[in-house]
């Protein structure tokens, strides 16, 4: 394995390529992409969710179940070969420019897979909050949007820490089906390194570990995060 790592390690992290990026590079870079398009496109979703009027609700519940009850494989080949199929998408010129790319068809199935988990997790949290914490801020004259704003976001990003740190560890693993498009992931390097060394046992878990390393980082992160924005869940102490 050592002989192995020391051979291609530039290959796994993804550098010495210029501009083109490869292995860990490319699988962090999906990571985060992802996360900045799902987490934006959650916050208004998760609002829509949270609402007590059906006409709102209901068609974000619809696209949550769709989304949560398919597996992301199957939606990655949706979009990947899927959506070039249809005749109008190959007909205008933008569209079949940006499906052809493997790369733009895992962002869209990641986003959309990613942001209907966000978005439950986040209603959840708004639902979470006290009536009691509302009610202060209206007979303080909040309005309804300074309310949102204000009092019922910071407040329901806050509580959901613990749920985003979840999903960005499942969003990690999920990268590793992006070979699927031909995007040179973390996996599809150690494919390509068990194919030119019949190393299966090492050019695999050198992955694996490059993998954990990740998931490490990134759960200590988000216990820091939520050691610091969730103090105000803590019960008082008492004398």
């Amino acid at each position: 394995m050592i002989e192995i790592l020391k051979e291609y390690w530039p290959q796994y992290l993804g550098v010495g390529n210029g501009w083109d990026i490869s292995g860990l590079a490319m699988t962090l870079w999906i990571l985060v992409l992802t996360l900045v398009i799902a987490f934006l496109a959650s916050i208004p979703l998760a609002i829509l969710r949270a609402s007590s009027n059906k006409r709102l609700s209901r068609p974000v519940q619809l696209y949550t179940f769709v989304i949560r009850g398919t597996p992301l494989y199957v939606q990655l080949l949706i979009v990947y070969t899927g959506f070039f199929s249809l005749e109008f998408v190959r007909h205008t010129v933008a569209l079949s420019e940006f499906f052809r790319s493997g790369l733009n068809c895992v962002i869209v199935a990641f986003s959309f897979n990613c942001c209907a988990y966000l978005t439950e997790v986040l209603a959840g949290s708004i639902r979470s909050i006290p009536a009691g914490e509302i009610e202060a801020a209206r007979a303080f004259g909040f309005s309804r949007v300074k309310i949102y704003t204000k009092l019922i976001l910071p407040s329901a990003l806050k509580r959901a820490l613990p749920y985003y740190s979840n999903e960005v560890i499942i969003l990690l693993h999920c990268t590793s089906i992006a070979f699927t498009a031909t995007v040179p992931e973390l996996l599809k390097v150690a494919r390509d390194v068990n194919s030119a060394t019949y190393a299966s046992f090492s050019a695999f878990g050198i992955a694996a570990i490059f993998y954990a390393v990740v998931a490490i980082v990134l759960v200590a992160a988000f216990r820091v995060l939520e050691r610091r924005c969730l103090v105000f869940l803590k019960p008082l102490p008492t004398h």
